[in-house]
């Protein structure tokens, strides 16, 4: 009898194991969401197909924000770019959007909940264990940013849909502060910048296989077809793809050969496909980022090339030469983008101005403006809406953060060494700010928060670097010119 219970015992304890359990659970439960993506994908179900492999994948990536935040932030910023494809709502920029609160159910919107819920961990546990965070000033003024925010959303009309568009810009404040932390040194600047550039392999090869397939991912706005990429609209992808140019044309000429030549297949699609998007503001903050960039490298090789890249693309994509000639029309149109959109603008600024006499102190909440409007728009100057949509006190967060980019890219400038890869992320960055101050004026750039992520992760780049002390010229050996990311 005894015997037979020491042969008993051991089974039962391998059937108890809580790892198999948990492996057996985990694969019984991944096998039920696949059956229901593949129901709800042959039944023509959209919501139905990516919610189940949403919820996979949040598991998934939940334990490793768990586990390893590090590999966790990495993850999100190389595949950020692609989330877009699994959006269940329609695309929003630049107009109310009719399903409202039904982006909440967005992978986008899931994937920013669970990265701030992450983050917040990871932050408190940080916090606990050094008894302090690396801080600088632009991280301050990008939290009164964010907190303005939240406080304009709560004393929004609809709060729920405020408080939506308030979380999503918590996530680029947040995904900054994280960057500083991980960055403490060059060699975590070019894990970062790495994943970054990753992201751009992902939404360059996506949209170069679908157009060999002759199926290219693209929108039809009044006369011209754009190129939107793996985004649900083309400004969007044009202006990831800005960013992406002038940063990579930076960081170019510091990097070994092999990662060289890598880059320079990048940015000549980049460049062909931001002509094909053929979005205005992005064109022309990329030729702002890029004249910076060459100014700073002091490099009349890149203007020259500038010139003949500008005059090319003219000729071989006439598209674009016909959207600049709008603006030279007549016709101002909003909502059809066949007219003279600037002179719309205008007009338009004029109107919703007066929406923060309501509230002129916190404002009308975020995202708001569209809804408080016959034309349903969003304000296309990011500094008219950081007035009408969150006041005063967001204006004066708004331009205290636009000064901080400015700052931090001076500073890093005159902190990074001569012919070195930190000048080339401090050149790249300060053509990065350029273009993002001036398309703000025009532009709702503060809405594309996937463009935001990866504005920011360069600015922690250029933030790590301004924290180092100015190199010693005087008798300091010269440091090389190719350095490996």
């Amino acid at each position: 009898m005894e015997q037979h219970t020491q042969q008993v015992t051991p089974l039962m304890t391998r059937r108890l194991d809580p790892t198999r359990l948990f492996t057996g659970g985990a694969a019984l439960a991944a096998a039920v969401l696949a059956v229901v993506a593949g129901v709800s994908m042959a039944a023509g179900d959209r919501r139905g197909m990516v919610l189940p492999l949403a919820a996979v994948a949040g598991i998934a990536v939940a334990v490793l924000a768990l586990t390893r935040f590090a590999g966790y932030v990495l993850l999100m910023l190389a595949v950020r770019s692609c989330v877009d494809l699994f959006k269940l709502t329609g695309p929003s920029a630049g107009q109310a959007d009719s399903a409202g609160t039904a982006r909440a159910v967005d992978p986008s919107t899931l994937l920013a909940v669970l990265f701030l819920l992450a983050a917040g961990l990871w932050l408190a546990a940080q916090l606990s264990r050094h008894g302090r965070l690396r801080g600088s000033p632009l991280s301050w003024a990008m939290l009164l940013v964010g907190a303005s925010s939240v406080v304009s959303a709560l004393g929004a009309s609809r709060p729920a849909n405020s408080l939506l568009e308030a979380l999503r810009i918590l996530t680029v404040v947040v995904m900054f502060v994280v960057l500083e932390q991980l960055m403490p040194d060059t060699a975590a600047i070019r894990r970062v910048l790495l994943a970054c550039y990753a992201s751009l392999v992902l939404a360059l090869g996506y949209t170069v296989v679908l157009s060999l397939l002759g199926n290219p991912p693209a929108e039809v706005k009044g006369d011209f077809t754009r190129i939107s990429g793996t985004f649900s609209q083309s400004t969007t992808f044009g202006r990831y793809l800005m960013f992406m140019v002038i940063f990579g044309f930076a960081v170019y000429r510091f990097l070994d050969r092999r990662l060289r030549a890598s880059l320079g297949v990048l940015l000549a699609l980049s460049l062909l496909f931001l002509l094909l998007t053929n979005t205005r503001s992005a064109l022309l903050g990329a030729a702002i980022g890029l004249v910076v960039v060459a100014a700073l490298h002091r490099s009349k090789r890149m203007l020259v090339t500038l010139c003949v890249v500008a005059v090319a693309g003219v000729a071989l994509v006439p598209a674009v030469g016909e959207r600049f000639a709008q603006l030279g029309t007549s016709r101002a149109v909003g909502g059809d983008p066949t007219g003279n959109t600037l002179a719309w603008r205008i007009g338009y600024w004029t109107e919703i101005v007066t929406l923060a006499d309501r509230n002129p102190v916190t404002g009308i909440g975020p995202n708001m403006t569209q809804r408080e409007t016959d034309e349903a728009k969003k304000p296309h100057n990011d500094f008219l809406r950081a007035y009408v949509e969150t006041g005063l006190l967001g204006l004066g967060a708004y331009l205290l953060m636009l000064f901080a980019f400015l700052h931090t890219a001076r500073t890093a400038l005159r902190r990074a060494p001569p012919g070195s890869f930190e000048r080339g992320v401090a050149v790249g960055f300060t053509g990065c700010a350029a273009a993002f101050v001036a398309v703000s004026a025009a532009s709702n750039v503060i809405s594309n928060v996937v463009t935001l992520w990866y504005f920011v992760a360069f600015a922690a780049a250029a933030s790590v670097i301004a924290r180092q002390p100015a190199p010693n010229l005087t008798g300091e050996q010269p440091r090389g010119t190719s350095v490996p990311v």
